[in-house]
């Protein structure tokens, strides 16, 4: 059943409490994000995806806000887990790409679209796949509290009518959608996204991002 959440502040929040707000947020108040109800082929959401658009993560000590040619990117494990590689240039296109390495899992199996994402050890953060459509070409991935959305697509760019259709599904969501920021990608990129190249410059570290956050408090 869904819950009705209150305001909260880093102060008020224990360690492990903002480990995980990277990822879910503070809450609005509102009832939270329901994942989709309905089964996904969790193996035909793998995969590179590129973000549209989104509510961005707006942090001092990690922002997405200003990133251009953001890519999302899905892989199965041997055990059944989920690698996840996030890469994106921040203010530019000419930028060295930042990019976040975290694990998922899928936390419910009966559908697959309620995963858990682990960006510090051992916390966890859920992770909704709130819409996706039937081929498997555009997905609306978001947080209980709602304070993230990320719209994303299997080629850097859509139609305009596909993009209303887009927003309009995100404000189906709860979400206000004048909130959504386009995320700029380079005309002319291929249809489908390559698998990221793991020797890609890290900006983004882990341990870094958890003394950060905790510093934040």
């Amino acid at each position: 059943m869904s819950r009705p959440r209150g305001r909260c502040s880093l102060g008020a929040l224990t360690p492990a409490a903002i480990a995980s707000l990277l990822l879910t947020g503070c809450a609005s108040g509102r009832p939270d994000l329901a994942a989709l109800d309905r089964e996904i082929d969790v193996e035909g959401f793998m995969g590179a995806w590129y973000v549209l658009a989104f509510i961005p993560i707006d942090f001092p000590f990690f922002s997405e806000a200003g990133a251009h040619d953001a890519v999302e990117h899905y892989a199965l494990d041997e055990d059944g887990g989920i690698d996840i590689t996030y890469t994106f240039r921040d203010g530019s296109f000419d930028a060295e790409p930042t990019v976040m390495k975290q694990s998922g899992r899928v936390h419910d199996e009966e559908r697959g679209t309620e995963w858990r994402v682990q960006l510090v050890w051992p916390f966890e953060s859920a992770y909704l796949i709130a819409w996706v459509d039937e081929d498997y070409e555009h997905a609306i991935v978001g947080v209980p509290s709602r304070r993230f959305v990320w719209v994303m697509a299997r080629r850097p760019q859509v139609s305009d009518a596909r993009w209303r259709q887009l927003y309009e599904r995100v404000s189906e969501l709860g979400y206000d959608s004048d909130l959504l920021r386009r995320v700029p990608h380079r005309t002319g990129a291929a249809s489908r996204p390559q698998r990221l190249d793991e020797s890609q410059p890290l900006r983004i570290d882990a341990p870094a991002a958890a003394t950060a956050m905790l510093a934040s408090g």
